[in-house]
């Protein structure tokens, strides 16, 4: 394979043609905007759809894509552990809209899910709080709860990875649907 494990939005740019890509982010950030072309399928969902992925991989290039690059960085991994040699977006659709490039925002889409790591901003800063208060107005050891939320902030910033985000990624909100899934797996197919 020619494809290096990182491509910048500039060398992805003059390849889009050439290469497969699969957005790993929710369904409703990949609603909010994508890079033409790509095919969602979740980073929870990826073990279902690896017989398709390495036969894409087989016949082509493909590149993962998310929101910063962290979590097409884990979904690379998890591939190259089934033996699927993929490549990561670097900085991810943050870093292609920085340079410039577009985002494909089909008609018709229903208001966006909010980011990932939006959405892990809100909940954390929301149980800091809490926990702030119920420790200020009910019991000092509440004030442990903002403890943990901000130990495991720094937990995640240090290992690349977050718990909280696996965890929001299983809400109704964040879920595809199993049609549009097999659609997309169809696509894949037939790519």
């Amino acid at each position: 394979m020619t494809t290096p494990t990182a491509l910048d939005p500039h060398q992805t740019h003059a390849r889009l043609h050439e290469l497969t890509v699969i957005d790993v982010r929710t369904p409703g950030e990949y609603a909010g905007g994508h890079i033409s072309g790509a095919l969602n399928i979740p980073l929870d969902q990826l073990d279902r759809a690896l017989p398709d992925l390495r036969t894409a991989a087989q016949t082509g290039d493909v590149l993962v894509v998310c929101a910063s690059g962290a979590r097409s960085e884990n979904a690379c991994r998890i591939l190259a552990e089934n033996g699927i040699h993929t490549a990561t977006l670097t900085g991810g659709t943050g870093a292609w809209t920085a340079q410039g490039h577009d985002l494909h925002r089909p008609e018709g889409t229903q208001k966006a899910t909010w980011g990932m790591e939006r959405q892990v901003r809100l909940t954390a800063g929301s149980m800091v709080l809490l926990g702030l208060a119920l420790g200020e107005f009910v019991h000092p050891a509440f004030r442990l709860l903002s403890a943990g939320i901000a130990s495991g902030l720094v937990f995640s910033a240090a290992t690349n990875t977050c718990k909280m985000a696996a965890m929001l990624a299983k809400l109704p909100h964040n879920r595809p649907r199993k049609a549009d899934l097999d659609a997309t797996l169809a696509r894949l197919r037939n790519s």
